[in-house]
């Protein structure tokens, strides 16, 4: 299992990320989570739409909390051939109970914390934590990454602007 320093921080203080990088242009590999309802869930059930993965460490944290909001904010712009999935750590009780209480219904939250497969499968657990690294990828309609972003200090938001550009372009 590959382990990569230097590449995020929290709070100014480096932390490990274990598991195997992706980059743009790769095959996107598939993993399987779990739903709110308990349900697993698979990359590969959305094959053929674009796929914009917002990973985050917590949904009960700030930032994650606004980015969550701002990509359920965004998805009534998008074609409904773009599907939006929120991945974290968080159990999946309260990911929906979040999810309920702040009004987010245009996304799929899904739980990786069973066995951590995206994590693990695009380089993103943080080794420290046993948490997501916060990060946007999009994979386009054939299953190739074609934009990724791994924020290096957990506490910034993501680039929301190039994450929603990637999605539209590859339409």
């Amino acid at each position: 299992m590959a382990e990569r320093t230097g590449v995020i921080t929290m709070r100014g203080n480096a932390l490990t990320l274990t598991g195997n990088p992706v980059q743009v242009g790769q095959a996107a590999p598939d993993f399987t989570a779990l739903d709110t309802g308990l349900a697993p869930r698979s990359l590969s059930e959305f094959k053929g739409k674009v796929v914009i993965v917002s990973v985050v460490p917590s949904l009960d944290t700030p930032t994650c909390d606004l980015q969550t909001r701002r990509f359920n904010a965004e998805a009534a712009g998008l074609s409904q051939d773009v599907a939006i999935l929120t991945v974290s750590m968080d159990l999946p009780f309260a990911q929906k109970r979040w999810c309920g209480a702040a009004g987010v219904d245009q996304l799929t939250t899904l739980s990786d914390h069973r066995e951590a497969a995206l994590g693990l499968n695009y380089g993103l657990l943080i080794k420290e934590l046993r948490l997501l690294a916060r990060a946007v990828l999009v994979i386009d309609r054939k299953g190739v990454v074609v934009h990724q972003q791994i924020v290096p200090e957990v506490a910034d938001e993501p680039d929301y602007a190039a994450a929603l550009a990637a999605a539209k372009a590859a339409l």
